[in-house]
């Protein structure tokens, strides 16, 4: 901990509020469309501390989505979630293999390209009909573009654009829930999340909070005009960032 420090944690008073700030801002983003916080936040704060990532930024990664389960659970597509749960944690065990063998900026890279070629299809063809399949294949795909890139939210997004606000944010939340505690299970097993993580991703949950709140406004007017261009923006956003990982590292 810096000698300067003027909190009980590794990282500076200025960090920690520029890092409210960004939290703020990802958090009305994922509350209003479902997604973003992560895609938003994590690089950003590697780049202010890289003590706040990946186990704070997991933290409050959790705990947006479960605050928006609560807010949302009657819209649930349950039947939906129970495909994409098992797809995603396979595709994080098969990424987890894969990454063993093949270079992750390669992987980042066709993920981009993937993901934009879903967005470009999406909009010229209209959104797809949701199947078990289809969402099986979406989460396998997100599990394993969490684990390779950290941007795994664009392909269920994609998947559900075409449901309501509601029925979009809660489905994808209860998923990044299940994958965030395995997330963090898996960090606590290999001795890189304890106590010192996890005051910092608590010290982190009032923006989340205020966030959070502001996105009950917000979700409302994507709710009813803007939510498949959100999502389709956003994912496009996310491919470009995956491109630019895989080819500048």
């Amino acid at each position: 901990m810096s000698a300067s420090s003027a909190l009980p944690l590794p990282i500076e008073l200025s960090e920690w509020l520029i890092a409210c700030a960004i939290l703020l801002l990802g958090t009305v983003i994922q509350g209003s469309i479902g997604f973003g916080l992560a895609l938003f936040g994590a690089p950003l704060l590697y780049w202010l501390n890289q003590d706040l990532v990946p186990g704070p930024m997991l933290v409050v990664g959790m705990s947006l989505p479960l605050l928006i389960v609560i807010r949302e659970w009657r819209a649930m597509d349950v039947q939906g979630v129970k495909w994409t749960i098992p797809g995603q944690l396979s595709g994080a065990v098969l990424a987890g293999l894969v990454l063993a063998v093949v270079d992750e900026s390669l992987l980042s890279l066709l993920f981009g390209v993937l993901v934009l070629l879903a967005v470009i299809l999406s909009a010229l063809a209209g959104a797809p009909r949701i199947t078990p399949g289809r969402l099986l294949s979406a989460g396998t795909l997100s599990g394993f573009m969490a684990t390779a890139t950290s941007i795994g939210g664009p392909p269920l997004a994609i998947a559900y654009q075409s449901v309501s606000g509601a029925r979009l944010r809660a489905s994808l939340s209860a998923v990044f829930v299940v994958g965030a505690f395995g997330s963090l299970s898996a960090l606590a097993v290999i001795g890189r999340f304890g106590l010192e993580e996890m005051l910092i991703g608590l010290s982190l949950l009032p923006p989340i909070l205020i966030g959070f709140w502001v996105s009950i406004y917000t979700a409302t007017i994507f709710d009813r005009q803007w939510l498949r261009a959100a999502v389709l923006g956003v994912s496009a956003v996310a491919g470009l960032a995956a491109i630019g990982q895989g080819v500048w590292g």
